[in-house]
């Protein structure tokens, strides 16, 4: 089913190649995206700014890279095949494993052949006339598509703070976002390692094995939980394997998108000696799931103080130098209002002798120099630089490209106060334009694969419906998106969120609206709101027919 003619007009030599949709990135949406549009009969070409499939995962290579979600629940679930025939060895796997089965994706789906790599989007016009989305990218193609898609990730960008100097240093630096594919050995030097979110508290233990000497620099202590990885035996893989229908199943209808029964009990209501006993459970078993011991964390103070409390007196315990584990302890945000970090002995990490903490919050960076960091009482010389200093989340990547929509409204100043769009998926004024698991939707707020699956699947849904309807745009209207922008405010006020300074708020990035991106309703409650909105014609949407013969 080819909408477009893809051949080019003997009249004009120069006329752009067409295709039905084209869809920015090769992650793990943009190939998703990709797999169901052809398999629908669409032509499609997707644009990766990388060498190769993969998205977050083929960028970040720094050490300790893993992600947070168990590996047996990081996975596609569209193919039943493709869920028997992988094996994971992890509990938790590491960035090349994850990169090894978007390898594996890739080959089997046959997918790299409609993807176009080093190469990167520079603007997406939309063409009132013809109904198409002009694509011009920096290799200066130009193609056109009736469906544009963003499947740009929601850690892509990454965020190097404006540090004065910091072009004096005369070592190397690096980002954790863009590790040298090659790696890094740090052996016998002194490393400055600048931040401690997700990547500083993964690599930092890793760095501190192999340098001579780690110094971190630290502005805001990170509520950690431990991992507890392990390498998974053969009796759980086949368990997990025998039983995938009905773990995708509660997955796909709980809060986060993981195989979790969601507790309704609130911790307020325990008795303090049965939480306690909770939260050592889930200590134990480690990862993410104690963030949801109970189910008022995120919304009553007194209730998350409960669980803050009790992980501040674990890092008291790890940490045998008090002044050095005062500093490591969150107490200026609510726990688990900036995301979570998992780790793997991390805290201890500073129990060693060549590891040194450096509270910027009391001796902030003064400048970067020649030999290393300085602050305001010391200069610290340093043979190398490590930014895990996180990213431009979620809007980052989609607000580099120059999207223009109908009228010559430009997205990056129609989202200038905050993203704005209906059910996370499409902006009104931007017709036949999508979006997957980004800002309004619970994307980062769950397990990314479970939310990536839903939002390809809706909208790929979407689409088929309006080809089989003859409609030719597709937008939601601007009540429906205004509705949405309130709806998704109102959510985050009723918890605990808006009280960090976190990348959920765009609080990291100097400039950045302060506003709650992500949708917390939980990841069922927004499938079943998705679920009405089809079923009831795609409520909200203009679905225009189609004008001009394709």
């Amino acid at each position: 089913m080819t909408l477009l003619d893809t051949s080019t007009s003997p009249t004009n030599h120069y006329a752009p190649k067409a295709f039905d949709a084209v869809i920015v990135g090769a992650g793990f949406s943009g190939m998703y995206m990709l797999h169901r549009l052809r398999g629908m009969g669409l032509t499609v070409r997707v644009y990766e700014r990388g060498a190769d499939v993969g998205g977050t995962w083929y960028w970040n290579r720094y050490p300790g890279a893993r992600c947070d979600i168990e590996s047996v629940d990081y996975s596609y679930s569209f193919s039943t095949e493709l869920e028997q025939e992988w094996r994971w060895s992890e509990r938790f796997a590491t960035q090349p494993e994850i990169l090894r089965y978007a390898n594996h994706v890739a080959d089997r789906f046959g997918l790299r052949t409609d993807v176009e790599f080093d190469t990167q989007v520079l603007s997406a016009v939309f063409d009132e006339h013809d109904e198409t989305w002009r694509i011009t990218t920096d290799s200066e193609e130009e193609v056109t598509a009736t469906y544009f898609v963003l499947a740009t990730g929601c850690l892509s960008v990454g965020n190097v703070p404006a540090i004065p100097g910091i072009d004096a240093f005369s070592g190397p630096t690096y980002h954790t976002g863009a590790w040298p594919h090659g790696g890094v050995d740090f052996t016998g030097q002194h490393v400055a390692v600048i931040g401690t979110g997700s990547s500083g508290i993964q690599s930092i233990p890793l760095i501190a094995e192999q340098a001579s000497r780690t110094t971190v620099f630290q502005r805001t202590p990170n509520f950690s939980l431990p991992a507890r990885n392990r390498l998974l035996d053969d009796d759980f893989v086949r368990d997990v394997k025998a039983n995938y229908p009905d773990r995708r199943r509660v997955a796909r209808y709980n809060s986060g998108g993981v195989f979790r029964i969601d507790n309704t009990e609130n911790a307020i209501d325990v008795p303090g000696d049965r939480r306690r006993a909770r939260y050592e459970l889930l200590w134990e078993e480690g990862g993410l799931n104690f963030a949801n011991a109970y189910s008022d964390l995120k919304t009553n103070l007194e209730s998350n103080e409960t669980a803050a409390d009790f992980i501040r007196e674990k890092i008291r315990a790890i940490v045998s130098d008090s002044a050095v584990a005062a500093a490591l302890t969150p107490t200026s945000y609510p726990f688990a209002t900036k995301r979570p970090c998992v780790d793997t002995g991390y805290y201890a990490t500073f129990n060693r002798d060549d590891v040194e903490l450096v509270d910027i919050r009391t001796d902030p960076i003064d400048t970067i120099t020649e030999r290393g960091v300085r602050t305001a009482t010391t200069e610290f010389e340093v043979d190398a630089i490590v930014f895990a200093t996180g990213f431009d989340a979620m809007t980052g990547a989609i607000n580099n490209i120059d999207v223009v929509g109908r009228g010559g409204e430009v997205l990056r100043q129609t989202w200038a106060a905050g993203p704005r769009s209906y059910l996370g998926v499409a902006c009104a004024g931007f017709p036949n334009m999508f979006t997957i698991a980004t800002a309004g939707s619970p994307s980062v707020m769950s397990n990314m694969m479970t939310s990536i699956e839903q939002h390809v699947e809706w909208i790929s849904d979407l689409v088929e419906r309006s080809i089989a309807d003859g409609v030719g745009m597709i937008e939601p209207t601007r009540e429906a998106q205004d509705g949405w922008v309130d709806h998704l405010r109102e959510l985050a006020d009723d918890t605990l969120f808006p009280m960090a300074a976190s990348w959920y708020m765009g609080a990291n990035i100097p400039g950045k609206p302060r506003v709650f991106l992500p949708y917390v309703g939980g990841v069922g409650t927004y499938r079943e709101l998705c679920d009405s909105v089809a079923t009831e014609g795609y409520r909200g949407f203009s679905r225009v027919r189609q004008s001009v013969a394709h």
